[in-house]
């Protein structure tokens, strides 16, 4: 099988290119924006003039981890980099006969969901609260459409947080208190939650959660373990001090808390 990583010379995409190519029922290739130091990996920019769709030749699958991954992308960076990158590559994946795309969604997808108690699946409505959230809800809703209309098989997988710092250990010293915590995913549990999702069978469209079990989450793996099917190794609670507790209640107070309260008060304002 002939798997395609864009962004392979980041920080997972190199990650899951070297896992890969450890396994012998993987030809492995890659596309970068920056010139990465393998014959393997080749340079591409998908905002650009699509020379790069010849590398889709004899591509199986493709694993998308490319694009602006951070939280504070601007809507031009989304758009370019995230949204209208993605749109091309369905297009010429399911030109050239590739069979799926595993897309790299985010959490981001449901980050008006910080201060409530709901539990986050598939069938949670989304709430992006940024211009990357929102980017990474329009490549899930185009694979959909790719999906049903041009039967390319496209698994969105909406990847917890792997630190590039602390070994990737989990603990308070991650952001976002409690919600940053839950959301952690080793490395081990990333690589075998992607290649499940490359390997996995009859799969038309999902889209799916990819965290450690981590007790107490809100994040339900219960479906990827189904569909992929995705078996986690690793977990961990999450601690919050008194201090990291105390800044996230006063975050809640004045993001979520008071602006409602001010909209029941004032609903004509």
């Amino acid at each position: 099988m002939h798997v395609l990583i864009t962004g392979a010379g980041g920080h997972l995409g190199r990650k899951l290119f070297d896992f890969l190519s450890e396994d012998d029922q993987f030809t492995v290739s890659g596309l970068d924006i920056r010139p990465v130091d393998h014959p393997d990996i080749h340079v591409a920019d998908f905002g650009a003039s699509p020379t790069w769709a010849r590398h889709l030749e004899t591509v199986d699958v493709i694993v998308h981890l490319a694009g602006d991954r951070e939280p504070t992308a601007s809507w031009a960076s989304s758009i370019r980099n995230n949204m209208d990158a993605t749109l091309a590559l369905y297009h010429h994946a399911a030109q050239q006969g590739v069979s799926r795309v595993v897309l790299a969604s985010s959490n981001w997808l449901h980050g008006d969901k910080r201060f409530t108690d709901d539990i986050l699946n598939s069938g949670t409505p989304p709430g992006p609260v940024n211009a990357y959230g929102m980017s990474k809800l329009f490549c899930e809703r185009t694979g959909k459409y790719f999906a049903e209309t041009h039967g390319l098989s496209v698994i969105c997988m909406r990847i917890g947080w792997t630190q590039w710092t602390h070994d990737n250990k989990p603990g308070p010293h991650m952001a976002m208190g409690r919600w940053g915590q839950e959301m952690w995913l080793s490395d081990r549990d990333f690589l075998s939650g992607m290649r499940a999702a490359i390997v996995a069978k009859d799969v038309s469209f999902a889209a799916l959660n990819l965290m450690s079990d981590n007790p107490g989450m809100r994040w339900d793996i219960e479906e990827t373990k189904r569909t992929i099917p995705y078996v986690p190794q690793d977990g961990a609670r999450a601690v919050v001090p008194w201090h990291i507790g105390l800044k996230g209640a006063a975050k809640k107070l004045f993001t979520q808390t008071l602006p409602s309260t001010f909209e029941r008060w004032f609903p004509s304002w």
